[in-house]
């Protein structure tokens, strides 16, 4: 039986995975020299977008399983949050849990996630709706979350680094 690669090369790989997808986007953007895209590039960068979503997604997925077995059961992202406060990594369990929230308003949508995100005026979040719950932007595609921004996946990525360096060093 072959074993599965490090959660650090995985992680190295959505980073790669995203950054093609951003630079696609911004390459898209750079081509429509501040015009109004066409519905061929906003098609593009929708799929770009929707490609960055599921990596983003998945990273977090493995992430979770492959760090189940630092704990017995229940809820990973609450049991580490727990353990990484009660180890003074305060802003650590606070960028967990807010990557945790993001995810699952990826996953979900609007829900308990979405609105823990907006009470607590999130950067994460991208205000897609209008007053009457039409869509702000007709220009580019949106989202409840802003996958595209330059700081959401590193920002992702280095939170689930951290935090399995932590889990891995206080097994040891």
């Amino acid at each position: 039986m072959a074993s599965s690669q490090p959660l650090t090369e995985l992680v190295h790989t959505a980073q790669s995975t995203a950054k093609t997808s951003l630079d696609r986007m911004s390459e898209i953007l750079k081509r429509s020299e501040g015009q109004t895209l066409s519905d061929a590039q906003i098609k593009e960068i929708a799929s770009e977008t929707d490609a960055i979503t599921l990596v983003a997604v998945d990273i977090f997925a493995v992430f979770e399983a492959r760090m189940q077995r630092h704990f017995k059961r229940g809820p990973l992202s609450r049991k580490v949050e727990a353990a990484l406060l009660a180890a003074g990594h305060a802003d650590l369990a606070d960028r967990l849990h807010q990557y945790y929230l993001a995810i699952n308003v990826l996953k979900h949508g609007r829900g308990a996630s979405h609105r823990e995100l907006l009470n607590n005026k999130s950067a994460m979040l991208v205000d897609t709706q209008d007053e009457e719950g039409g869509a702000k932007s007709q220009s580019t595609p949106t989202g409840l979350i802003d996958v595209a921004s330059p700081h959401f996946f590193d920002g992702l990525t280095a939170t689930i680094l951290d935090a399995y360096q932590f889990l891995e060093r206080r097994q040891n």
